[in-house]
């Protein structure tokens, strides 16, 4: 069904890392050890009633029990790097994890913003440093004419909203399209879906809020069952880079994407297969266990609704 309500609230929470170190972490870990001390101990004592010999030396025995403690509250307090949940129905699969996203096989989601700018030459336009100027780096060689002419292939039949003059926008592209318009960039298996969900700014500086970020997934899930034929897609962290979309910590955003990708698929199948991949430095802000919670109960909510 299409989501037609208003959009679905989405608990705004403080980053709550599970990095080794952390408040959180030590308190895990300490919780954990605990539990193991415990049934230790009963295990010793039991031992010890029926083989007084076994425990007669305490110091090793000691020694044993608080590195088996220690290895136990480490193992359960790990952080963990992926997280996939299986959906029967629909029959998909979703898979949030740290990685490369240029290195995941399959089709790749690219945020760009409504004048689809692609300059980086002095990273006043667009940083090279973001996935957008990795897509050119990496995608396109630093061809920015390649890239540009299949934009403009994309596009063409796509009105644009607006043109800005050359006075108010010196810098960059002038022609403005509708915020959630997605351009089908390469050809299969590796296609580029180039989704607008952020403005750009005359000072040429992107941002964006929810409700656009809501209106660009929804139009990408679209693009993606037309021309994706089912298979794997892979994306970013959508909103957490330089589109300055502050609304939203990294748990939520993660949690808006799934949940629109989840809702469209309930429609009609997306694609078998989403891939999440996050950075190393954005893996830390995102409670995986928390994330993997929250599928299990779209998947749940999946199978009421079919």
């Amino acid at each position: 069904m299409r989501w037609t309500g208003p959009l679905p609230a989405i608990r705004l929470a403080r980053p709550r890392p599970r990095l080794p170190g952390s408040r959180r972490g030590r308190r895990a870990f300490a919780a954990q050890a605990l539990v193991a001390f415990g049934g230790v101990s009963a295990v010793l004592q039991f031992v010890g009633l029926l083989f007084p010999e076994a425990v007669s030396r305490p110091a090793p025995v000691l020694a044993g029990s608080l590195a088996l403690c220690l290895a136990w509250g480490l193992a359960r307090t790990r952080p963990q790097a992926a997280v996939r949940q299986d959906f029967a129905r629909p029959g998909m699969t979703v898979v949030v994890e740290e990685g490369d996203l240029f290195d995941q096989p399959g089709h790749l989601v690219v945020g760009f913003t409504d004048t689809f700018d692609t300059v980086v030459d002095d990273g006043s336009v667009i940083n090279d440093a973001s996935v957008q100027g990795q897509l050119l780096a990496r995608r396109y060689a630093g061809d920015v004419r390649r890239l540009d002419a299949e934009l403009t292939a994309a596009l063409r039949g796509v009105a644009p909203r607006v043109s800005e003059s050359a006075r108010d926008k010196p810098r960059g592209k002038r022609e403005r399209y509708p915020l959630g318009t997605v351009a089908v960039l390469g050809t299969r298996p590796r296609l580029v879906f180039a989704v607008a969900y952020s403005r750009m700014g005359n000072d040429c500086v992107a941002s964006s809020g929810v409700q656009d970020l809501w209106i660009g997934l929804e139009r990408l899930w679209d693009a993606v069952r037309r021309h994706g034929q089912l298979e794997r897609v892979t994306m970013p962290l959508t909103g957490a880079g330089l589109a300055r979309l502050h609304d939203l910590d990294e748990n939520s955003l993660l949690r808006l994407i799934l949940l629109s990708f989840v809702v469209h698929s309930w429609e009609r199948v997306v694609c078998r297969e989403l891939r999440v991949v996050v950075r190393p430095g954005e893996l830390g802000r995102i409670d995986l266990p928390e994330t993997g919670a929250f599928l299990s109960g779209l998947a749940a909510g999946a199978r009421r609704h079919v």
